[in-house]
């Protein structure tokens, strides 16, 4: 079994500030809960693969 992975770029819905998120390309479509690296904070996040690049949305929690 082969494990792929991605990266991209979000910004934190609670700091604003940019990290780097590896995303498991072994699904098209993903939900899940991160913490920031910088303020520790849960972003949700959802994750399509239907492209080139990854959409990736990252949600503040009051906002899901």
């Amino acid at each position: 079994m082969r494990f792929s992975t991605d990266s991209t770029t979000i910004n934190c819905p609670y700091c604003g500030e940019d990290f780097e998120l590896v995303i498991d390309t072994g699904e098209e479509e993903q939900h899940y809960i991160e913490d920031c690296y910088v303020c520790c904070q849960p972003i949700h996040l959802s994750v399509w693969l239907a492209g080139e690049e990854p959409l990736v949305v990252a949600r503040h929690e009051n906002e899901c």
